[in-house]
This record gives structure tokens, sequence and C-alpha cells, in this order.
């Protein structure tokens, strides 16, 4: 069902709804420059949302466009751009000819990050997610995403007066996105799903993401009882029968939704356990054609494909086998398979007795990877006693370190400079590591630069929200004090912006007051700190930390010099990521499986100053930037307890303070005699070279082809 074009549109800027209508156009600047300029204050009120914005904005203003020559050329090299890229064919990758239009990967997922005005994501599984998207459409991989809906996003974030996290549910219109309903004639569901009583009926939206085609599943349908249609109303429910339904769902629903689209899948990657249920309804397919569960289950597990994300226990979701059983037991009912094999596929590796829906995906795939080497090395670990017979290093979990995509995460100046330094189809050659080694001779005046033009508007940002709440009567003025009133543009700036979970250690910088106010307050070299992030609604210690940071921020003994700003999000997290001058990340070794918001920091120049964990333990060099502490021993390391070896905090903090005395401050503050920090803007090009040359999406992508998706779809 087509998603029409409004009425005032003129017809010489027909096709500006055909660019709204894929998210091709978020990594095109010369395309968002379009509808960024049609109307500016508007383009800012709806997110930066152009199918909003064309639904919105007064007739006179397009009219005014469709008149000036030079909107109009520009408009046509975008609009040529634009198809021969998206409508060019999609044909097998050389290093995976087993792939193809007709057998693509299909990619589970269940979160988008898609854009900041789709919430249907919450932190780095949905952006890593997008940007995996992205990059297949660029390297032209055939591929389709499978992902949910949720008509009330994920949240978004209000700080109270004292502290505490206000969760505000979100309802968006999908006439107001760039959705298109799929339907067969008049009947908007696709599939259905035994769910007790009438079947649950499931609708899908497309989305496009350049050549990539996202189908997200809805059951928000007048069919629908009112249960199932809750079903896909909110990320990541804290209430776990709802959590099970949902991710039945996302995994069997999203099967039954491609076979109806008539989409047949070479490989079925799995992006976390939440999607483990298609193997389920893949099993069951076979056997009902005639196959034995034994040869149905080693077919599924050829095609099939899995990524772990994290070493945290409750990000692995487990069902009790009486809960697998009364959700379950329609689906069941009548059919090949039983409730003991499906619990003894996914039987937990330690006490549990239910489904362990991660122990059930690495189970049923082929191939399973970690998201960094040292990930890898952990999730063998606590893996391992799925394979009791072998010793930890030869479980088969490999790695695969996540990366970003680039065009994404490089605002218009940062582009610029790189054009001017490695050539305007630099990003073509991105996979050529000799390539970013010009970067070493990028001009320092013009890094340093656009720097500071991207730290002035991140503090621009930061004002005009404040502004914003502040003449809304929303907010009192403590609130405007921690949301950052009295920050300076000009002081040496540190950025901590993730999901507020125990292990990330937020508060590891507040350990020693008396030595961080000294920092804080040096009235020659001080130092600012921003924080932002989510803690999810049911994590009453995440919530905690915010409300810590909440009261030091305001707290006067600190002078204004540390900052929350609420609301975190992709539009938030790309000014973060680029304006500040330092990004600081100090997980808990050996927790952080990744960290890909270091990645972008790198890359736009911001060195990372972070434990070595996660992607930092590779991409670390001494050059790029500073490690907190030692690697972690990983001899003793015990997975059962990970989360609870806070015995390196002190360790840590003191290493944190002595990087920032003796190394980060005195570095940012030298300048010679034309003002520039020579010896910073050395580690922002080595940081800058670290992140394009090894950390891009482009290059994770054709690991996963030649180490995964080509294996797989092959047989091998």
């Amino acid at each position: 069902m087509p998603n029409r074009p409004p009425e005032h549109l003129p017809n010489r800027l027909r096709r500006l709804w055909d660019l709204a209508h894929n998210l091709w156009w978020t990594w095109h600047p010369g395309a968002w420059t379009l509808f960024r300029e049609l109307d500016l204050a508007l383009w800012r009120g709806v997110r930066h949302n152009p199918v909003a914005l064309l639904r919105r904005i007064a007739s006179d203003r397009l009219e005014a466009a469709a008149s000036r020559e030079a909107y109009l050329s520009r408009y046509m090299q975008v609009l040529a751009a634009f198809d021969a890229e998206v409508t060019s064919e999609v044909g097998p990758p050389a290093s995976a000819p087993s792939l193809g239009p007709d057998r693509p990967v299909a990619y589970f997922c269940a979160e988008f990050g898609l854009h900041s005005s789709i919430p249907i994501y919450s932190g780095g599984l949905g952006v890593l997610a997008g940007d995996h998207c992205r990059a297949a459409s660029d390297l032209g991989i055939p591929m389709v995403g499978v992902g949910l809906l949720y008509q009330r996003g994920y949240f978004r974030q209000r700080i109270q007066p004292d502290g505490s996290q206000e969760a505000i549910g979100e309802h968006f219109d999908p006439d107001m996105l760039p959705l298109r309903r799929l339907s067969e004639g008049d009947r908007l569901w696709l599939a259905q799903l035994e769910n007790g009583g009438e079947p649950a009926r499931i609708a899908a939206w497309q989305i496009d993401v350049g050549r990539v085609p996202v189908y997200l599943l809805d059951t928000d349908l007048p069919e629908n009882d009112s249960r199932d249609r809750e079903l896909t109303s909110q990320l990541y429910s804290g209430d776990v029968e709802e959590r099970i339904r949902q991710e039945m769902i996302l995994g069997i629903g999203g099967v039954r939704v491609l076979r109806a689209l008539g989409i047949q899948p070479s490989v079925w990657h799995m992006n976390e356990g939440h999607t483990a249920f298609l193997t389920l309804e893949r099993i069951r397919e076979e056997m009902e054609g005639g196959t034995s569960f034994l040869d149905a289950s080693r077919r599924v597990r050829g095609s099939t494909v899995f990524t772990t994300h994290t070493p945290v226990e409750a990000g692995h979701d487990r069902f009790s086998r009486e809960l697998v059983k009364e959700a379950m037991g329609h689906w069941l009912r009548d059919g090949p398979l039983d409730i003991e094999r499906i619990v003894e596929l996914g039987t937990d590796p330690g006490e549990w007795s239910g489904l362990n829906m991660t122990s059930l995906a690495l189970r049923m795939s082929s191939r399973s990877n970690g998201v960094s080497v040292r990930h890898g090395e952990v999730a063998r670990r606590m893996w391992q006693p799925l394979w009791p017979d072998r010793p930890v290093e030869e479980v088969p979990i490999r790695a695969i370190t996540n990366g970003i995509h680039l065009a994404s995460w490089l605002p218009r100046e940062m582009r610029a400079l790189m054009d001017r330094t490695l050539g305007e189809h630099w990003a073509e050659r991105a996979a050529d590591q000799g390539m970013w080694d010009e970067v070493l001779r990028m001009d320092e005046g013009a890094l340093w630069g656009v720097h500071r033009a991207r730290k002035a508007r991140l503090f621009e940002l930061v004002r005009d929200r404040m502004r914003r709440a502040w003449t809304g009567g929303q907010v009192k003025t403590e609130q405007v004090v921690a949301s950052g009133a009295l920050l300076d543009p000009d002081v040496l700036t540190v950025g901590f912006a993730r999901r507020f979970a125990s292990y990330k250690r937020a508060t590891l910088i507040f350990s020693d007051m008396d030595r961080l106010r000294r920092l804080l307050l040096d009235f020659h070299h001080p130092v600012q700190i921003l924080f932002a992030g989510k803690a999810h609604p049911r994590d009453h210690h995440g919530q905690e930390l915010i409300r810590e940071v909440f009261r030091l921020a305001i707290d006067p003994r600190l002078g204004g010099r540390v900052a929350f700003l609420e609301d975190y999000d992709m539009h938030l997290a790309a000014h973060l990521v680029g304006g500040v001058d330092v990004w600081l990340n100090n997980p808990l070794p050996p927790m952080e499986a990744s960290g890909t918001s270091g990645i972008k920091a790198s890359l736009n120049g911001v060195p990372h100053l972070s434990t070595p964990d996660g992607w930092w333990l590779e991409g670390y060099d001494g050059s790029n930037g500073w490690a907190l502490g030692e690697p972690m021993d990983m001899s003793g390391y015990d997975p059962q307890r990970a989360e609870h070896r806070h015995d390196r905090d002190r360790e840590d903090a003191l290493a944190l303070y002595r990087i920032m005395e003796e190394e980060v401050v005195p570095t940012y503050y030298e300048r010679d005699e034309q003002g520039l920090p020579r010896r910073w803007l050395r580690i922002m090009k080595e940081a800058i070279r670290t992140a394009g040359s090894r950390f891009s999406a482009a290059r994770m992508l054709t690991d996963y082809l030649e180490k995964a998706y080509e294996p797989a779809a092959a047989g091998e």
C-alpha cells in the first residue's frame, strides 16, 4: 500500500518523496541538505524527518525552492546518484558467489537503529544493526532485514528535578515515517501465529535502507485481541510472558512473513539470541515436509549464523519450561516438535532447566561469533559448558570485530577535509589500509578548525535544548544547571555517553572528589565532563547512577563543570562523538563486548580514553589515545562472577586521574605560536587512521561474507 505524497508537493520536486522514503539520504549529505534548506526551523522541529517535513511544510516554501535553479540543479544531481546506486542490480559478491538477489541473507534483529526519528532502537545493538544494513547496501550484498515495529518505540527520557529518570512512551504515526505497509489484496496481515483462541495476525511494513529492505512486523491490527495488539508495542518489555511471545512474533512470525513475500534466504543471520525462535520454525517446516528431526536440525544449522553481543547475564533471555509450554503450546499442537526437544536445544550451561535463547542460537548455528577478539575469548569461556568435551580454545565461537558505517558518522566538514586529504572517492577505497596513512599528512590547522566548529555546534545544541525546555516551563533552575548552562566551549571537554549499566562504571571518575575538583576547577587548565545515556526503566541501579551524576552536576563544589544531557539518541550521539575533546569509556573488563561509540569518536578525531577491552584492546597502539590500566589477565577469569569483579575499581580510578593530570590535560592545553595543540593533533590523526582503516562496517561485512555468509550459503 503506497504512502501517497502530499498534494502540495510541486511536480518539479515530486521525487523528494522518493528520497524521503529511502534512508539512503541519511548518509549522503547532498540529499539531506535538500530537505534541510526547505525550512530549517521545521526540519529541526520534526527531528530531521523528511517525511514529516514534506507533509507539514508550507506550500509557498516548496514553490520557492522549485523556482530556484541552483536548488533544482543539486536536486537533479542527487536524484542521479540515488538512482544509479539504489536501482543498480545487486548480484553475488565476488567473495560470496553463493548469495544473490533470489537467495539473500536474512538479518534478524530485535532492534534497528536506522535514524533518530524512528525510535525502534535502544542502544548499541540496534545502531550496529543499522550500520550493518547501510554497509550491505554500499557493498551490494543481497540482504533483507527483519525486526519489529514498536508502536511506542523505546522511550523518551526526561530528568526530574531530583535527578530521577522519567520514561515517556512515544507513540508515532506511520504516515509520518518512511514506511510502506505490505498487504495481500485488501488483507492487511501476511502471516499468523498460533496463540490460543484466535491466532495472532502479523502485518509487515517495509523501510528501505539504500538497497536493503527491512521488514518490520506489527500485531497492532483490529483483527487481533487487545493482548496480541500489545505484543509489538514496546521494545524490551520487562514482562517475561510478553517477552517470549514478542520473540515468537519476531522469530517464527518473521520466517512466515518472508515466506509470504516469496523470499527464500540462503543464509539466516541471528543478531543476538532474541531472534532464535526462527530456527524452530524452520525445523518445523522441514519436518512437516517429511524430514527427520536430526536431518532437519542439520539443514537449519548449516545455513544459520549467530552473533552474540554481550557477556552480561541479563542480556541473555531465559524462559522457564512452564512458560515455554504455555506460550508455545498452540504452536506445538499437532506439529512435529515437542516441548522436550525445544528445551533440550536451549538447555542452559548452568543449573537452569528452562530455555536459554542464546544456548538455542549457539546450538542451531553453523557459525557463531563474538564482536571483538576479546569478546570472542570471553564468549568461548562463558559458553564452553555447551561443548563439555572440548577445551575452551576449541569452542566454535569466533570473533568478528564490530565496525561503524563511516559515511553515517562523519559530518560534512570532516568529509570535506577527508576529500581534500584522501581524494574525493576515498570512501570507495576505505578497505585500503595504506590509504589511511595519508591522514597523517592532513592539514592540522584545518583539522583543528573543523573540530572547533563541531564543538561549537555541540554547545549550540546544548543551549538550544535548554532554552526550549526553559521557555516551555518544563524545568527548574537546577535542571538547567545540570544540563550544561555553565559549560565553557573553550574548556577541555570529556564525553561519557552510553547505556547506564553497572559494569560501565559511569561514576568511576567521581571516586576521589578532591582530586576531581582540582582537575575541573584548575584556573588555567580546567576540565568539564558531559554525560548522557538512558537506563532501562526496570534497571533501578542504572537509574540511581543517573541520579548520582545529576546530583553532582548541580553540586556547587564542582562549579558547573559536570552536565547530564537527557534523551540520548542517535542525533545527540552524532554531535557528542565529534564535539567533545576526549571520549571516556571505563567499563569493568572484560564486560565490554565492543564499544562502537569509541570508534565513532576516534573517526571524528576525538581521542579515546578507555580500559583496554572490546575494540580498544585491538585498536590502542600507544599513539592514538590512552589505555586505562593493563589488559585483564584472562587466565583466572570466571564468567559466573564477571560482573562482581570490582577489585580493580580503585586501581582504574587512580590510573584515570593520573592519565588526565599528566597526559591528557597538559597535551591538550599545550599550544604553539599559531595557537595549535600540535601533539594533540597528532593523536587526533592517529585516532582517525585507526578507526578508518580497521574498524569500518565495510571491513566488518567483508569478514562476515568470508567467514560466515559464503560458507553457510555454500553448505560448507
